[in-house]
């Protein structure tokens, strides 16, 4: 049986983890449905929720891990809930059905954690709050439980039963199933939705054009090593084929570029947050650099554009081995390990171009020698006016 204090601090990590594990999911949603949502945790390449979500760790089996988090602390609270009632029959058993929960849990911490931490070397705010709550629950469930762990399933066998003849504990079980079915069918797909643009966006009114024109003449001009060709605005984004925020600006930008056409000189740089071939960067993004150069290779086979499109496409599950597949399949490159170490050489050359600027992040965008800030994406619409306001000072 809980005593008073325990079902008091199990309460209170439950309520933590719930509520740590719904704005993970909230962010989580918004990755996906809105290219232009930044995630207020998003710090720094290495403290980034974004990372941990978006990539091939943030969802299992096609249920999102921060959702399975709802579940798990849903249930904690509903069991503490069901353990306080005088007339439960699980009162006495309540302790013990939590720890064989935790257990579970605490389990898939643990590979979260190490996704994260090992994989991805990236530190996720809101994900580190689940660990806690989830660790905590488990330590004290495990000094609650009293029951034989052999006897459970016969006393959960009778507890069901129990639970089924009650009409408010029964409902509560029913709406938290179908709040679960419901929330797994309301993510956008993983592989299509999440970058893509918007439809259509609101256009500037009078106001936000003059407020735009003010800024961006006042902006610093940085002489890029990439001359302009005559009459064309240089367009130049520092790119990371694992990057997020890359793959949502990828297909955010594409009809805005297409718009302008042979007016505007388009250059991807790249810059790989891996340090195989970039030394200046975390190393988080294990495909990044083969990646990249299967892009380059791919230029020369007229091939590159379909390449990048599957490669961000595929992004949440991108592997050394996807890519060099993809290489072969989609690209026609055959011999991807024998060009591989000529071709690398090419992505160090744009990722030291983009140390000596200072990039800190990806994408980083500069258009006419200005640089766009960040983190925030710049919406499409203000994107496209700076374009057009590049254009006049050509002209």
């Amino acid at each position: 049986m809980l005593t008073a204090v325990r079902r008091r601090l199990l309460l209170l990590f439950g309520a933590i983890g719930l509520a740590a594990a719904s704005t993970s999911t909230y962010v989580h949603y918004k990755l996906l449905a809105d290219p232009a949502y930044t995630s207020f945790c998003d710090v720094s390449s290495t403290v980034n929720c974004t990372e941990a979500y978006l990539s091939p760790y943030g969802s299992l089996w096609g249920i999102p891990v921060a959702l399975a988090g709802v579940l798990f602390f849903a249930v904690v609270l509903l069991l503490v809930w069901a353990g306080s009632r005088d007339r439960s029959s699980a009162r006495e058993n309540v302790a013990s059905y939590i720890f064989v929960w935790s257990t579970v849990g605490l389990a898939m911490v643990f590979y979260l954690a190490w996704a994260s931490y090992v994989q991805l070397r990236t530190f996720c705010l809101l994900c580190a709050v689940t660990y806690v709550a989830v660790i905590a629950i488990f330590i004290v469930s495990s000094a609650a439980s009293k029951a034989p762990l052999a006897s459970l399933p016969a006393r959960a066998a009778r507890d069901l039963g129990a639970l089924v003849k009650s009409p408010l504990a029964l409902g509560v079980a029913v709406l938290l199933a179908i709040g679960m079915v419901v929330g797994i069918q309301a993510f956008p797909d993983e592989r299509g939705t999440a970058a893509a643009a918007p439809a259509s966006y609101p256009p500037l009114t009078a106001q936000q054009r003059t407020e735009l024109e003010q800024w961006w003449a006042v902006q610093p001009k940085v002489d890029l090593p990439i001359q302009p060709e005559a009459g064309k605005v240089l367009v130049v984004k520092f790119s990371d084929y694992m990057c997020p925020a890359c793959r949502q600006t990828f297909e955010w930008y594409k009809p805005i570029l297409a718009k302008y056409g042979n007016r505007i000189q388009y250059v991807v740089e790249d810059y790989p947050l891996e340090a195989e071939c970039n030394p200046a960067a975390p190393g988080n993004h294990y495909a990044s650099c083969e990646a990249a150069a299967a892009v380059e290779m791919a230029r020369g086979k007229g091939t590159a554009n379909r390449l990048e499109q599957w490669i961000f496409d595929n992004q949440p599950s991108l592997t050394p081995d996807t890519v060099k597949e993809a290489a072969r399949d989609i690209g026609g490159i055959g011999d991807f390990d024998a060009q591989y170490s000529k071709t690398l050489e090419d992505v160090r050359a744009d990722a030291k171009l983009g140390a000596q600027l200072g990039i800190d992040q990806t994408p980083t965008f500069y258009i006419a020698g200005r640089k766009l800030p960040g983190p925030n994406l710049t919406p499409p619409q203000y994107f496209d006016y700076l374009i057009e306001l590049s254009l006049k000072d050509v002209k």
